[in-house]
């Protein structure tokens, strides 16, 4: 069933693909009629949603089904409307549903902090100071052969 799931968006816009070309209609978009029919992925959406735990809202693994679902649908009907996607309502309409579902979820930002300079300072000399070393180690044991020849 989810495997199903999955393809459906897919085959809906390779559907739409041939069908129309994947362009907007030439006779404009009809923002009214996309306004309904992104109402309807929102719907669906919605519904998608209230079965997922509100507890899981944040973690992307448990609702991309359904958001790839989502995506798929607002695009098929921006296009199917005449209309390029994404477009000013069209997002305005996905920024809206992100508010609904998303505006708790805060990543966790990890505070850095610079190396103490004692430290910092060992981390740069230390392999300077190494590559100095190994190259005089190399100039030493070649002069080193040049006279044994």
């Amino acid at each position: 069933m989810e495997r199903r799931a999955r393809r459906l968006p897919k085959l809906l816009t390779l559907l739409q693909l041939l069908l129309c070309g994947g362009c907007p209609r030439v006779g404009g978009c009809n923002e009214t009629r996309m306004l309904e029919m992104l109402s309807r992925c929102g719907k669906a959406f919605v519904d998608a949603m209230c079965k997922v735990d509100a507890r899981k809202w944040c973690d992307l693994s448990a609702f991309i089904v359904h958001y790839e679902s989502f995506t798929s649908c607002t695009q098929v009907e921006t296009t199917v409307a005449g209309c390029y996607w994404p477009n000013a309502p069209a997002q305005g309409f996905i920024t809206g549903i992100h508010r609904q579902f998303f505006s708790n979820c805060i990543l966790d930002e990890t505070h850095w902090e610079d190396l103490p300079d004692e430290l910092l300072i060992l981390l740069i000399a230390g392999p300077v100071l190494l590559t100095v070393a190994m190259a005089g180690l190399v100039v030493w044991c070649s002069r080193r052969t040049d006279q044994q020849l």
